[in-house]
């Protein structure tokens, strides 16, 4: 497999906080990646570096081949990356059905999208299409803010690969979910991956992470300290040592966002 993503070098400080430090990834083509870590190590901060919500300080992202460091989301996002988020971010108000047929046609700007009376067919389509691949055909009608956690997660997955993109960044998929959609989060996620879909996620769960991932890499301090198939990072005492150790620190991922 080849490099599909790559991070190198990336350090980011926000006022006297260094949340990353000198912060390298590679994320190989047909892969699932997990990045885990304590509250604070940097992982949402590097999710945000990586799809263009925060710039570096110093480092480069590469899509591709394709230098990304510094770009927009959207031009991002037009290079093949959708994300996720830990909050998931949908339009409440709308159906879940809008809410599928603002992301069909998003290329026209978010407001004339919102605003736009009627979907063609080719959309409607394709919108069916994936809410019946994550399991929320029968919710088409209803208000997205009336959806449990679970189903919201699963709509945003469902919103994000109306792009197709050839990377899916995920943040915490299965976080404040019942077991029941965990389960069925994972069983898209490994038939999307079948499919030739590459990922990213960042999880807490490690039965989750440890059971679909290909290869983890932990994060403690705004640095990886070690990357490696799941069975070899879950045994590795620096894995244990980071996270006793980080339980109590203030996490940074809210410094990120705003």
């Amino acid at each position: 497999m080849s490099a599909l993503l790559e991070v190198r070098g990336i350090s980011k400080s926000f006022g006297g906080l260094q949340a990353l430090q000198d912060c390298s990834l590679t994320v190989e083509d047909g892969s699932i990646t997990a990045l885990i870590g304590p509250n604070g190590s940097g992982k949402t901060t590097l999710f945000n570096i990586i799809t263009g919500y925060v710039t570096p300080d110093s480092g480069t992202v590469t899509v591709a081949g394709a230098d990304v460091t510094g770009a927009r989301p959207d031009q991002i996002f037009a290079r093949g990356l959708g994300r996720t988020f830990q909050l998931t971010r949908i339009f409440g108000r709308l159906t879940v059905l809008e809410n599928m047929l603002v992301a069909t046609q998003r290329k026209e700007g978010w407001l004339r999208s919102v605003l736009r009376p009627a979907a063609s067919e080719l959309e409607q389509r394709r919108a069916y299409e994936l809410l019946d691949f994550v399991g929320l055909t029968r919710l088409a009608s209803a208000r997205a803010g009336t959806l449990s956690y679970g189903q919201r997660k699963l709509l945003e997955l469902a919103y994000v690969l109306v792009a197709d993109p050839a990377v899916i960044l995920l943040d915490e998929p299965a976080g404040g979910v019942n077991p029941t959609l965990i389960n069925q989060i994972r069983d898209r996620i490994t038939e999307l991956n079948g499919q030739g879909k590459t990922f990213l996620v960042i999880e807490h769960n490690m039965e989750f992470v440890m059971s679909l991932s290909h290869q983890v890499t932990c994060m403690h301090q705004g640095t990886p300290i070690i990357t490696g198939p799941p069975e070899v990072v879950q045994s590795d005492h620096r894995v244990l040592d980071a996270y006793l150790g980080g339980a109590d620190e203030e996490e940074e991922d809210d410094v990120a966002v705003g």
